[in-house]
């Protein structure tokens, strides 16, 4: 069925009955917050979902602030003011309006979100019993029938002028005569002011909507180094911000905070406490700006943005860093996963079946020393390396990075090795239930298929109670936790290395 709405009254009713002539520019501002978990925005919520021309605009884990600034002409005494270039996702109970020219003497006596927007279904509903006139289109030729609507369930039913009722289930255009009372064209605020001084106030306007998130996006580069576990990573970053919120913001001063915000407080906004400022330019003038705020982190970009709705918008977060010192790390967690329990674990095979997975993990410093030092909002990275036998650059592997501050390291699991494997064995097994000491021995092997030696962490989690100690070993281990040792092991070329210990439960 083709249906062409044709009102011709639609947009001569207009939604706006207070004066709103601007003197000067409005001005725009948007502060987005984001509690995206790292690449956990699936690519489909990108677009409308299938078969709705709907976004998954509901479901965006995050909000913004909206504040518009604009020139409103307001009489002396009492006013209707009103404002349809909002969010659609708009939370009602946070909108605030207040004048910059005369705050004291300017209030607001009342205010209403208006959301009945006009559409087919709710305008043929409230022209039922009224005159419409339909156009039915055979081939080349339209025809008329205007009559009185009866009813618009599952078709259309009409009493011409001739008395004769019509039943319609094809047609390509109808008319009204003009937009019902109470439906609007787009979502509307309105506000019952009380101005002391008549004449031109620059006025505030601010208001909390969903829809909206951003999250950070690292690109780094993997170049080897001097031996197989060194290296340096080329690190890009970008932001991406997605705006399903309804509406689009044009010419936007943008501000985007990183940090876990409580929304309980229901002003916004939030009554934050400046601590002393770093401010740290992370990109040309006119990019990206970050500065400490209160517990969090505020990047304010230097230039204004335009975020269309509906749309998906990416801006660089700082300048490429080449060339950071990282390190590849083999990491062989036979047992990972068994966490101890609220009594001891006595069974004798408990001891989970080892898989044989050797992970690779790629590392580097956050600071000045490697040319970064900076807070690394959270986000995905995505890791290629060069292959220098065309000079593609080949996507292998990527991983979610927390809020990440200066001088901490960055850790990124890139997947598992193909010529490196692990195999973990139960050895021995002592229990003395009546002297509350259990022994348990183990045997870990790493065999490396490579042509050249490399470097493993071995990793146990002593997982049957909280009291142990190991009482032999092959090896030094360094104690990670209060359940977690590690084995550092060096693995030759086309060889096997072998990790062996014994550790005691008492309770």
């Amino acid at each position: 069925m083709n249906h062409r709405l044709l009102c011709h009254a639609l947009l001569l009713g207009g939604v706006a009955s207070g004066t709103m002539a601007a003197a000067a520019e409005p001005q725009l501002a948007l502060t987005v917050y984001s509690s995206a978990r790292p690449g956990g925005i699936p690519a489909e919520w990108y677009r409308p979902l299938p078969g709705t021309g709907t976004p998954a605009a509901s479901a965006l884990p995050g909000f913004a602030l909206v504040r518009m600034d604009r020139d409103l002409e307001l009489p002396r005494g009492r006013s209707r003011q009103q404002f349809s270039d909002v969010a659609a996702l708009i939370d009602p109970t946070t909108v605030q309006f207040r004048s910059l020219t005369d705050p004291a003497g300017t209030r607001v006596l009342e205010q209403d979100f208006q959301f009945d927007l006009v559409g087919m279904q709710k305008l043929l509903s409230r022209y039922v019993d009224q005159a419409i006139l339909v156009e039915r289109a055979d081939g080349e030729r339209t025809t008329e029938l205007r009559g009185t609507l009866l009813s618009a369930h599952d078709g259309l039913v009409l009493r011409g002028a001739d008395g004769q009722v019509h039943a319609l289930n094809q047609w390509s255009g109808l008319r009204f005569g003009e937009l019902p009372g109470g439906l609007i064209t787009r979502p509307t605020l309105a506000w019952e002011v009380q101005a002391a001084k008549a004449g031109t106030h620059r006025s505030r306007v601010t208001y909390q909507t969903g829809g909206i998130t951003w999250w950070a996006d690292y690109n780094l580069v993997f170049s080897e180094g001097a031996d197989a576990n060194s290296g340096f990573v080329d690190l890009g970053a970008w932001v991406s911000l997605l705006n399903q919120s309804g509406t689009g913001y044009d010419n936007a001063r943008l501000k985007l905070v990183a940090g876990d915000v409580n929304r309980i407080q229901p002003e916004m906004p939030l009554p934050m406490r400046r601590k002393t400022l770093e401010v740290v330019t992370m990109a040309a003038a006119d990019g990206f700006t970050e500065q400490a705020f209160f517990e969090y982190h505020l990047y304010t970009l230097g230039r204004p943005a335009t975020l269309p709705n509906n749309s998906t918008k990416q801006i660089e977060l700082f300048e490429a860093t080449p060339r950071v010192p990282a390190r590849k790390r083999l990491v062989y967690a036979g047992a990972a996963g068994y966490g101890q329990g609220g009594e001891p674990l006595l069974e004798r095979d408990y001891a989970p079946a080892a898989n044989t997975r050797v992970e690779v993990w790629l590392s580097f410093r956050n600071d000045r020393a490697s040319g970064l030092g900076l807070p690394l909002p959270a986000g995905r990275v995505r890791v290629a390396q060069l292959d220098r036998a065309d000079g593609s650059l080949e996507f292998i592997g990527e991983d979610a990075l927390e809020h990440t501050p200066k001088d901490e390291d960055v850790r990124v699991r890139l997947g598992t090795a193909f010529d490196v494997v692990g195999e973990r064995r139960q050895t021995d097994f002592q229990l003395n239930t009546r002297g509350r000491v259990m022994e348990e021995a183990f045997e870990i092997r790493v065999r490396n298929h490579k042509e050249q030696a490399v470097a493993v962490v071995v990793r146990e989690e002593l997982y049957r109670w909280s009291r142990w100690q190991v009482i032999e070993r092959s090896q030094p281990f360094a104690q990670q936790d209060a359940r977690r040792i590690e084995f550092p092991l060096q693995v030759p070329a086309d060889g096997e290395a072998v990790v062996t210990y014994r550790v005691r439960y008492t309770w």
